[in-house]
């Protein structure tokens, strides 16, 4: 049986040589753990957009007051009760000065005989809500991010101790924090308020006092599951003491899980240091907070709207911001949640 086939050409076939140095070369560029993360959360449009307002939030709360000629705490009665009024935005019938009078809508600078302007206009003493609005901020920011890192610290601390070490030692750290969460938060900062001058060392640590529980028993569980691992095992084996054990093997691990909390602890503190200041057991006047200024603002809804709109738009902004975000750090964090 003869089959018929054609011979090719010579020059049909290519001789290729590889150089074996580049043979197993990886042409992507390794990337650490955060790098990665970064990645990942690059593509989360949410959390950058979040990222964006959040600075700029925390960026006006230290310079706004600087922007304006008004001092936050000045009080000018003569000036009581105006409307906003940016220059440049007349023309769009926003930001005029223009208020109700009885059934009227009047210039309100022109009958009071302002000559400057108010960008949010005062509250009822008189006072420039531009400037307060960012100097609240700033206070209920500080309040925030100092509770939020005492109780990770707490909570990182204890949560670690009570896992690693287990036992009787665990049995009576867990038995503390069941009778510390069955105390109900409002009764301890009621309690601390009646104890500590109203202020923001009383908010601090009527926040931190139970806030550092959520965080350890999360720290507690993280470790638990970690500590039986076979690198754990390892670094016992070579003689690595508990310190190290739990600094450099532990936490690094739990890292990723303990500013993911974090980011959403300090949300939580911003917003009950509004309920508080807004209840009246937080700051006290003359000092301004998200909380007061909604406070101020609802008293004087019906006639004088913008007091409470601004203040309300920017602790629902951080609000948002921080959990958004907080859930994009979930997600880029989360090895399981690889693309």
């Amino acid at each position: 049986m003869t089959t018929n086939m054609k011979k090719l050409p010579k020059d049909s076939f290519e001789r290729i040589t590889i150089d074996s140095s580049h043979a197993e070369k990886i042409s992507k560029p390794s990337l650490s753990f955060w790098q990665d993360a970064w990645l990942r959360i690059r593509k989360n449009k949410a959390a950058i957009v979040s990222m964006f307002i959040l600075v700029f939030i925390v960026f006006m709360a230290f310079a706004g007051p600087f922007m304006v000629e008004h001092d936050p705490e000045d009080v000018k009665v003569a000036h009581a009760s105006l409307p906003p009024k940016i220059p440049g935005l007349e023309k769009l019938g926003i930001f005029d000065g223009e208020g109700k009078l009885g059934s009227k809508t009047v210039n309100l600078y022109e009958l009071k005989k302002v000559e400057v302007n108010y960008w949010f206009g005062t509250d009822s003493l008189g006072r420039d809500l531009f400037s307060r609005l960012w100097k609240g901020t700033q206070i209920s920011l500080l309040i925030a991010f100092v509770a939020a890192i005492i109780d990770v610290v707490i909570g990182v601390i204890y949560g670690g101790i009570s896992g690693y070490y287990g036992g009787r030692t665990d049995d009576v750290m867990q038995r503390i924090v069941e009778v510390l969460i069955g105390v109900p938060t409002l009764v301890i900062v009621i309690l601390m308020i009646m104890i500590m001058d109203p202020g923001i060392l009383s908010i601090i640590i009527a926040i931190s006092i139970t806030g550092w529980i959520g965080m350890s028993r999360i720290v507690r569980g993280q470790v638990l599951k970690y500590k039986t691992q076979e690198f754990v095992l390892a670094a016992k084996t070579l003689g690595a003491s508990d310190t190290r054990i739990i600094s450099k093997h532990l936490l690094p691990n739990i890292m990723a899980i303990i500013v993911i909390n974090m980011m959403f602890t300090i949300p939580t503190a911003i917003f009950f240091e509004a309920f508080l200041s807004f209840i009246g057991l937080g700051l006290q006047a003359p000092n301004a907070s998200l909380g007061t200024l909604i406070n101020d603002g609802y008293k004087f809804i019906e006639y004088q709207p913008h007091i409470l709109f601004f203040p309300a738009v920017v602790i629902s902004l951080l609000m948002i911001a921080f959990n958004l975000i907080g859930d994009g750090l979930r997600d880029a964090l989360d090895p399981k949640m690889k693309d």
